[in-house]
């Protein structure tokens, strides 16, 4: 439960980061946090999949500062990038 928190956080911070750096993407500072808890959880959760050596440790219960910082990154990144899609898409439509 502590990952996805970090990872919803972290994706609302990346969110809203991407937004206010690039004006075409900016949604709003809902738009930003709602797009980006979406991305981070979503890309949070992927990439633990993808790294078994990580997920192997969350299940296990050793939690480490590695882990806690790959949940920062890619829930961070994850937002990011969501925000960056639906900021592009609903700009271009407009």
């Amino acid at each position: 439960m502590e990952q996805l928190l970090i990872n919803l956080v972290a994706g609302a911070v990346g969110g809203n980061a991407t937004g206010k750096a690039s004006p075409a993407f900016d949604m709003g500072v809902i738009g930003n946090t709602i797009a980006g808890l979406v991305g981070g959880g979503i890309l949070g959760q992927l990439v633990p999949l993808v790294l078994p050596a990580v997920q192997a440790s969350f299940a296990s219960g050793n939690f480490s500062i590695g882990s806690v910082v790959t949940n920062i990154i890619s829930g961070g990144a994850g937002g990011a990038i969501l925000t960056a899609i639906v900021g592009a898409i609903k700009n271009r439509m407009t």
